[in-house]
């Protein structure tokens, strides 16, 4: 076994988070008792919701300072004191920024026998199945349908407007830059893309969406949420994923037409986790799976090295600096 490298938060951030919030500390491995497990973390999963996490309650409990950073993550049992686990068993589950971990065995599922493992982050990771519950389970989206995405050069959105066209819908992409926005219609097939950084985000959706928006998958909040609410059809769906915009700040926006164009347009607006949906993966997954294997959907990850990277990592999310799924190499995958 090598060091045991930790990464703790060291203070609740109330604006944007920088790397004085995150402390790199050496530990002892720790002792296994009965119905744990010790890990080894090989991939770590960066999600926008762990600055959430770090803010106050949500899903889960507050992450404190002091604490080491929690996180979705693919490991390799190096020790089973549970049943159900056994030396050398891959798994995936709620680990640590942390190179080795000792977690509940009941909390932790056997990973499928896939390869590259990368992909149980990505495509039938969070990423793919976040993305395919709120696209086929909330906005149900029919044929000839528009369906707007934010950040949709992200690990969730630049699947959401894959879903899109597979179901023969009209996909229009919001997103950072111009060099962003030709991936998404040139690599990923949307029909249009929208640069927020170039300003005027409502006259760009009109041109986009001359008929209207019927089906919205937000996961930024604020000022876009608020410019796709009037562009939105009677009787359209928002589907509530994150709201990225609103993390790394301490002075959240509220979009205004809240509730009042819901009511006058007779909008559904939904939330989920995809955490709801736990029991259905392998159902999200086959399909997932069947439209790569059709080369009907595209898998973009961003693989940043090392876990001593994963706060860089993380704070880049708020920068837009990733392209597709971003996740944390902390190990090599096992053979």
């Amino acid at each position: 076994m090598t060091e045991n490298i930790q990464i703790h938060l060291t203070k609740t951030p109330t604006g944007a988070l920088t790397l004085e919030h995150f402390e790199q500390k050496t530990a002892p491995i720790p002792a296994v008792n009965d119905g744990q497990v010790l890990i080894r973390t090989v991939l770590i999963s960066i999600d926008a919701a762990m600055r959430a996490w770090m803010r106050g309650p949500t899903y889960r409990p507050q992450v404190m300072p002091g604490e080491v950073m929690p996180a979705y993550v693919l490991a390799e049992v190096v020790e089973s004191k549970y049943d159900g686990l056994a030396k050398g068993d891959l798994v995936l589950g709620e680990g640590l920024w942390s190179t080795f971990s000792v977690v509940e065995g009941r909390r932790m599922r056997k990973a499928p026998p896939y390869r590259p493992l990368s992909h149980l982050m990505s495509v039938i990771g969070i990423a793919g199945l976040t993305a395919y519950w709120g696209m086929i389970d909330i906005g149900k989206p029919s044929e000839g349908e528009t369906v707007v995405v934010s950040a949709a050069a992200g690990s969730v959105g630049s699947i959401v407007g894959q879903i899109a066209k597979i179901k023969g819908c009209r996909a229009v992409g919001i997103a950072g830059g111009p060099d962003k926005c030709r991936w998404l219609t040139e690599e990923l097939g949307y029909d249009a893309a929208v640069d927020y950084k170039a300003g005027n985000v409502a006259e760009q959706l009109k041109a986009a969406c001359p008929n209207g928006i019927d089906i919205y998958f937000d996961n930024v909040g604020g000022a876009i949420l608020e410019a796709c609410l009037f562009q939105m059809r009677n009787r359209g769906r928002i589907v509530c994923c994150g709201a990225l915009s609103q993390y790394d700040t301490d002075a959240p926006e509220s979009p205004k037409g809240l509730p009042g164009l819901v009511v006058v347009k007779r909008l559904r607006m939904e939330g989920y986790v995809v955490l709801d949906y736990f029991n259905r993966t392998p159902e999200a997954a086959q399909e997932l799976l069947g439209w790569m294997g059709q080369g009907k959907l595209r898998i973009a990850e961003d693989i940043v090295e090392g876990l001593e990277n994963a706060p860089q990592a993380l704070m880049g999310l708020f920068e837009g600096t990733n392209r597709g799924k971003r996740m944390v190499r902390a190990a090599p995958d096992p053979a």
